[in-house]
Formats: structure tokens, C-alpha cells, sequence
């Protein structure tokens, strides 16, 4: 991409900046950010109101940031998002994912778009101790999905944004289409 992903720009601030005021905006009131490759980079940017934890293993595999990050949720944390910052999504989907997990009766919840799987996911707390234990050999959050396929909540959302991935310089492009910006910064 030519740069950290979360320091893509998006409007007229970056991916970290705009995914943090989002979740803050949709209610979550503990926003845990994981920096790994590039960190000191990324640091200055990410907004105040967010910590920050260091991932020294990124190297060792995605599943060490999950780690990461689930060790430094509060065991009462209720639900958990997990969202990765080239995901980016509006405060409206994060809202009503997180108020159909509350009416649901389901330990997971994540968005479908046209009957395919999107994020964020949404877990409940009795999830946080095998988040804390994802690895790349378990399938790191894919697996905890998996072994509790059951207790899935899918909701049907009418927007591609869902399933937003931002890997290419093309998908980024693709990106600020979708939510209607220009790129500013």
C-alpha cells in the first residue's frame, strides 16, 4: 500500500482516526487499538480516547495481535468487537450489529451481505478467554467462529460495505467510493 494501512487516508483524517471516533460514536465505550509493524509510526495518530497496546509478536502471526488485544479487553467487557482497521465501518452498522447482539440469544454476531459473511464480529464475554488463546494454528479468530458455529448470529445487512477489505491500492479506491469520500489527507 505504500504506507501503514491505518495511516491511509480516508476523508479528511486517516483509517485509525476515522475507526476510532466510529466505535466511540457506536456506543463502545473501551476501544483497544493493537499496533505491531510500524508502531511508532502509527502511534501519534491514534486518537487519545483509544489504548494502545504493542503487539512485539506480529511477526509470529496475525493471531498474536488477537492475543494481543483480548488480554487487554476487562474480563467484565461486554460484548467484545473485533475489528481490523482495513475493515473500515460506519457507526450505523457497528449500531445495529451491536443491538442485534443484545436482542439475540447467541454468543457471536457479525454482519451478512448478499449471504456472505462480513465484519465486525461481535462476541460476548464468555469468548474472551479463547480470544486470549487464538493462535494461527487454531485458525485465531476464524477458529473460535468455528468451534462455535451454533451460537452464530448472522445479520442480514444491505450494504457491501460489510465485507469491505482494504489490501490493494484498488480496494482502497474501491473504499472511499462506497462511503461517498474523497481523499483529503
Amino acid at each position: 500500500m505504500g504506507r501503514p494501512k491505518p495511516l491511509l487516508p480516508w476523508g479528511d483524517s486517516t483509517l485509525i482516526e476515522y475507526q476510532v471516533r466510529e466505535l466511540r460514536a457506536a456506543g463502545v465505550d473501551d476501544i483497544i487499538v493493537v499496533l505491531g509493524h510500524g508502531a511508532e509510526e502509527i502511534r501519534p495518530h491514534v486518537p487519545p480516547e483509544a489504548t494502545i497496546v504493542v503487539n512485539e509478536s506480529y511477526a509470529e502471526g496475525r493471531a498474536t495481535s488477537l492475543r494481543a488485544g483480548a488480554a487487554a479487553v476487562a474480563d467484565d467487557s461486554d460484548p467484545i468487537v473485533v475489528l481490523n482497521v482495513d475493515q473500515p465501518r460506519p457507526r450505523e452498522l457497528l449500531s445495529t450489529l451491536l443491538a442485534a447482539h443484545g436482542n439475540a440469544d447467541a454468543s457471536i454476531t457479525l454482519p451478512t451481505y448478499e449471504g456472505k459473511r462480513g465484519h465486525p464480529v461481535v462476541l460476548a464475554a464468555a469468548l474472551l478467554p479463547e480470544l486470549r488463546l487464538a493462535s494461527d494454528e487454531s485458525r485465531g479468530l476464524r477458529g473460535v467462529l468455528e468451534a462455535h458455529a451454533g451460537e452464530i448470529h448472522e445479520v442480514a445487512v444491505a450494504t457491501e460495505i460489510a465485507r469491505l477489505d482494504i489490501n490493494t491500492p484498488a480496494d482502497h479506491a474501491r473504499g472511499l467510493q462506497l462511503f461517498g469520500l474523497t481523499s483529503k489527507v
